[in-house]
């Protein structure tokens, strides 16, 4: 009969989780009551124990009745009651991790007995013998301690470390059940906006002996993604991104009723925006059309979408790279065509903070690279260039470079047959014909004084000579190269990003369909954008208007954008790790390998999946960062199968193994399953 105490424990636990131990220790007492030890849970006593790990012994008739005990399996530890029967405190047990197989003290007379065995080809052993060798141990991490909150015994708490360690043969160590499974699995993670993500999945080997406990499903909270970070490492299509189609599919499902989180999916392979096979020849923006908007640099049929393009006069920098590479693909190497591609432009707003001279050099080699851009046909808006206050000196800006009026008059009189120089530039076109007059007075008499400046510096240092080479080549068509890349420009470029911030406001998802793009292209994309998410997320914080208006950016290959050496530490993906979570900006980023990824983000990253890594380097620098995948290293290591992933979230505590479901993409739950097409 139950005392006062069991009484007052059971009336102050109703309705928490770890109500279900209570259960299940009653149903293991009347299992070993009536003999019934092949449906008991039980597997064995403790053997030694501390803090961190435990030693535990088992046999093999135990192993078979819960379908055998597998390396990384869950175990629970409970204390006997004082009379040897089910504990009388308060209902808790401590979690415990198998690591592996432990030498018992009669470890060498068993291997003795094996040893003589097989010497006489193993004749059938007698009982006593039998029941000799079949116990065994294992090793264990003690993970922690699930109990109820003294303060309020209706809540489930979880510990990383125990309240006391005493005698071991005061612990009894059992195999949970389904009940207690889930509770260890999900029993800590938020109840709001909880999706599940898939089953635990405690071995790779699919063969399950009778016993084993099999469909529990894994539960994530949206709310732990919110503004936060989170990595996906692994091998190449072993699951990353079917794993984060989940996390933005479930976000969609999680936010359907008040559109508070915008995701931004940078898609480098066109998997998102397109439908495709492998997702059951749908997509995320197929099924979520009412509230996904693609931009795509080329149209793609059965893909509605908005142009993606590039404002090359505006982005100088970033933009000249993007040629660069472009022309590397096309195979366009000619020696003025590589001086080209290797100039080096300033970014626009460094340029205030050079001296006088070197200001006056980078604004003339920027408005040689217009002409370029002009020669070769591609659209400009004169006013919007105007805005950008180009400028150097009172003289040196805008479309004028402002060349030694001796030297621009000796070379219209030699180029053009004695006509008197014009007025300064005042418009690209203008710009570009006395750019070609000076290119080819200097390629015609290169060796004039006119082209060494008072300081005795050459007016035309080597990069602006290349600028000036491709303007106007000896042979060679020159700008006209670049005449293929025009559909990857617009003059008004630069809306889309007023479109794409007013999208996620609304908490829609944005996809960017860059799978035919460059490297260069992409990190150009990436950078802008992110710029523009921070500074607008940084504004609404700043004015007090953030409210529960979040963003979430998808980042594939992240290793090209969160370098391992990086000193930047003011660059916007650097602020993402350190200020992203104030601005409510989180991420998703996904690379093959843990040491390819900035220390400084990885430190601040909350949550990971993790898949199958090839190397003990990187797990140990897994391990490194973050102490809870200490101890399933070799897991990673072995475990191939795609989707199998090792999971850490902001609620759990400890690492889940979990086999993701493969994502299906379908309508959100409410939502309206198309919308009219646009752009």
């Amino acid at each position: 009969m139950p005392d006062l105490g069991n009484l007052v424990n059971v009336a102050a636990t109703q309705g928490n989780p770890i109500d279900a131990l209570r259960t299940f220790l009653q149903r293991e007492e009347q299992m070993e009551m009536a003999r019934r030890t092949a449906d008991m849970r039980f597997v064995g006593y403790v053997l030694e124990l501390g803090f961190d790990c435990a030693k535990i012994i088992t046999s093999d008739p135990y192993k078979i009745a819960v379908g055998g005990i597998p390396r990384g399996s869950f175990l629970i530890m409970t204390p006997t009651g004082a009379n040897g029967g089910a504990q009388a405190a308060p209902p808790h047990f401590t979690l415990l991790r198998v690591t592996g197989v432990s030498p018992t003290p009669l470890s060498n007379q068993v291997q003795q007995t094996y040893f003589e065995l097989h010497k006489k080809s193993m004749p059938e052993l007698d009982v006593w013998t039998q029941s000799e060798l079949q116990w065994g141990a294992l090793d264990c991490d003690v993970l922690g301690m699930f109990y109820a909150n003294p303060a309020n015994m209706r809540e489930l708490h979880f510990s990383g470390d125990v309240n006391n360690v005493v005698s071991a043969h005061r612990y009894k160590v059992f195999a949970p059940d389904e009940a207690l499974l889930k509770l260890i699995v999900n029993g800590m993670v938020k109840p709001e906006q909880q999706a599940a993500i898939g089953n635990l999945r405690t071995m790779e080997c699919g063969l399950f002996s009778n016993g084993a406990i099999t469909g529990i499903e894994v539960s994530i909270s949206m709310k732990d993604f919110k503004g936060c970070r989170t990595a996906m490492f692994g091998k190449t299509r072993l699951g990353k991104s079917n794993v984060v189609k989940l996390l933005a599919q479930a976000m969609l499902d999680a936010t359907a009723g008040d559109n508070s989180v915008g995701q931004l999916i940078f898609d480098i392979n066109g998997e998102y925006a397109n439908d495709n096979p492998q997702d059951g020849n749908r997509s995320i923006r197929s099924a979520n059309e009412a509230r996904c908007q693609v931009y795509a640099l080329t149209a793609r049929t059965g893909t509605p979408s908005r142009p993606l393009r590039l404002n090359f006069y505006e982005q100088p920098a970033a933009c000249l790279e993007v040629l660069a590479s472009l022309l590397d693909q096309d195979n366009q190497r000619s020696n003025y065509i590589r001086s080209f591609a290797s100039v080096s432009l300033p970014d626009l707003g460094d340029i205030a903070a050079m001296s006088e001279s070197d200001r006056t050099r980078a604004v003339r080699k920027i408005q040689a690279y217009w002409a370029c851009l002009n020669k070769a046909g591609f659209r400009s808006d004169e006013t919007r260039l105007g805005a950008l206050r180009l400028r150097a000196t009172q003289h040196v800006q805008g479309f004028d470079c402002h060349f030694n009026s001796q030297l621009r008059t000796a070379a219209y009189v030699a180029v053009r047959n004695g006509a008197a120089a014009p007025n300064a530039p005042a418009n690209l076109d203008q710009l570009q014909s006395e750019l070609e007059v000076l290119a080819q007075f200097r390629r015609e008499d290169p060796n004039n004084a006119l082209f060494t400046s008072s300081s005795g510096r050459p007016v035309f240092d080597a990069e602006m000579t290349a600028l000036l080479d491709f303007l106007s080549p000896a042979t060679g068509s020159g700008p006209s190269v670049l005449r293929a890349y025009q559909q990857y420009h617009a003059a008004d470029a630069g809306n889309f990003q007023t479109e794409i911030l007013q999208f996620l406001d609304e908490g829609k998802t944005v996809i960017l369909d860059l799978g035919n793009a460059t490297d260069s292209i992409r990190r150009y994309f990436s950078n802008l954008l992110s710029t523009a998410v921070f500074g607008a997320q940084e504004t609404k914080f700043v004015s007090n208007n953030l409210g529960n208006r979040y963003v979430q950016l998808y980042f594939e290959e992240a290793h090209n954008l969160f370098p391992p050496e990086s000193k930047d530490l003011t660059g916007v993906y650097a602020r993402f790790a350190k200020e992203g979570a104030k601005f409510h900006i989180g991420m998703v980023y996904s690379t093959q390998s843990p040491s390819t990824i900035n220390k400084e983000l990885l430190a601040q990253t909350e949550n990971f999946f993790v898949g199958h890594l090839s190397s003990q380097d990187e797990v140990k620098s897994l391990a490194r960062v973050q102490i809870a995948f200490s101890g399933v290293e070799d897991d990673i290591l072995r475990a191939k199968t795609p989707g199998y992933m090792r999971m850490l979230t902001m609620s759990h505590r400890f690492v889940i193994p979990t086999q993701a479901f493969r994502f299906e993409a379908r309508p959100t739950a409410g939502a309206p399953a198309t919308a009219p097409a646009q752009g």
